[in-house]
């Protein structure tokens, strides 16, 4: 087989930390594993070189067309199908309504047919956002409808997709977990942030179904009996950040408490999550969760909401609250700050856990449904 992969997400630095790690280590994987069919990956011209070949059947194509725009609805889908590929794999929901070449299709979320319609779930007019929404769940129905199988990152990605779009097959669509990178070592260059023990740590962004004014609220009330414990927020520079620090001059926290550590490496992101107390993940959505999973890499306790598909992926190996619940997140916040026989229960567990998720597996599963596509 000729397949193709859109692989414009490639990397952390340009996809993100979530979706830029899964077609990253998909494309790294399947080079190890498959030396029988032919691929063609789609980069953008910002992750081109950084996409290193290391198996003589694959090859790179050069495209400058961003995600998520009407260039690429007009012009992606033609550049794939002149490449005469049996199959094309889109790693996310945007995929082409042009296309013809048959395609596989990965669902990592429905956020944004969850998430409330409110103002603060964008930094745009609303009639601008109106029209995004409008436009996502246009190309999303087009994605799902027409793809020859659908990968799921969660059964809770799976159940949901089959909720909102009830005239799917449950067969049409197979939940594949994703694997768990190792983050490298600290070394003598890297820019690691200095932070007083003890604290408490969130990696991710700041959009708002990430529950995190609810978190600020609950910490500024345990702030009050435990002054010594900072909260550190780590993710990417954005305009949600900087509106989540005007947030926090309005609530009863010092401003030396908190600490924002923005687009942190991965080097860094290690000693964060190794030196922390407790890890905090008060998410009201998530498709897979990978931070959490970090943290217990790391060894480092993990508390986190009982929402969507987080008792599914974090198990036992998580301590739970109501995410709108503060009485409880503070009441988590003391337990596992002052009990230090339930912290090392949870590292344990934690190392357990993460054994479940390996890319080489995500790849090799994957790699099958090609095969029957």
């Amino acid at each position: 087989m000729k397949i193709g992969i859109d692989a414009r997400f490639y990397g952390p630095k340009v996809g993100g930390g979530g979706l830029g790690r899964y077609v990253e280590q998909l494309v790294t994987q399947l080079q190890q594993i498959d030396t029988e069919n032919r691929y063609i990956l789609f980069l953008k011209p910002e992750n081109f070189d950084d996409c290193i070949i290391t198996n003589p059947n694959f090859e790179k194509r050069k495209v400058d067309i961003h995600w998520y725009t009407l260039k690429e609805q007009l012009q992606l889908g033609k550049i794939i199908d002149a490449e005469g590929l049996d199959l094309i794999h889109f790693p996310h929901w945007n995929v082409p309504c042009t296309i013809k070449t048959p395609f596989v299709v990965t669902i990592h979320d429905l956020i944004l047919l969850e998430q409330p319609k409110s103002a603060h779930v964008t930094t745009r007019h609303p009639l601008i956002f109106w029209l995004k929404r409008l436009g996502h769940r246009f190309v999303l129905r087009h994605a799902l409808k027409q793809a020859k199988h659908i990968i799921s990152i969660s059964e809770y990605t799976k159940l949901s997709t089959l909720n909102h779009f009830p005239y799917l097959e449950k067969e049409s669509i197979t939940v594949v977990y994703n694997g768990l990178t190792k983050l490298p070592p600290a070394t003598d260059n890297t820019e690691t942030p200095t932070i007083d023990t003890p604290y408490f740590l969130y990696v991710g962004n700041a959009y708002p179904h990430k529950n995190l004014i609810t978190l600020l609220h609950a910490f500024s009330f345990f702030h009050q009996t435990h002054p010594e414990v900072n909260l550190v927020l780590a993710g990417r520079q954005d305009a949600f950040y900087e509106r989540l620090k005007k947030e926090i001059e309005e609530l009863d926290i010092p401003k030396d408490i908190v600490h924002f550590i923005m687009d942190p490496s991965d080097a860094a992101l290690k000693t964060l999550y190794k030196n922390a107390t407790l890890y905090l993940f008060p998410s009201l959505i998530e498709g897979f969760g990978l931070p959490p999973l970090e943290a217990m890499q790391e060894g480092t306790p993990v508390a986190a909401a009982e929402s969507s598909c987080l008792p599914e992926i974090l198990g036992d190996a998580a301590r739970f609250f109501a995410p709108y619940d503060i009485e409880e997140i503070v009441l988590v916040m003391e337990e596992l700050l002052e009990n230090e026989s339930q912290r090392k229960e949870l590292i344990e567990k934690g190392f357990e856990r993460i054994k479940r998720y390996s890319w080489k597996e995500m790849a090799k599963t994957i790699h099958a449904i090609y095969g029957k596509c």
